[in-house]
């Protein structure tokens, strides 16, 4: 299963701009993937999983702008189209080397 997070932040001011760069680490440090600009994506092994996923985020969304999130199969994130552009593939963010203890 995927969470995704879609974001759009204001930066109009100082406070605004802080918020949007706290808002992008806390993605990035909690593991979450850039898919594009304002779209971030995490690999979850199972719903209860992408429950707390989801929490977290709330948890730490900024004061102001609109954030959504989206969860999705690994089926239906498999079947995303590139209509243009291609894949990074630099990126390992497949669960083919995943461990669970």
């Amino acid at each position: 299963m995927r969470v995704i997070v879609l974001f759009d932040l204001p930066v109009l001011t100082e406070k605004n701009r802080r918020d949007y760069r706290n808002f992008r680490k806390y993605l990035i440090k909690s593991g979450f993937l850039m898919l594009q600009e304002s779209v971030y994506c995490k690999l979850a092994q199972n719903n209860v999983a992408a429950e707390s996923i989801v929490e977290n985020v709330k948890k730490n969304k900024p004061s102001a702008g609109l954030v959504q999130l989206l969860r999705v199969t690994e089926k239906q994130y498999n079947k995303m189209e590139f209509v243009v552009g291609n894949s990074m593939t630099n990126v390992l963010d497949s669960d083919e080397r995943l461990v669970i203890l």
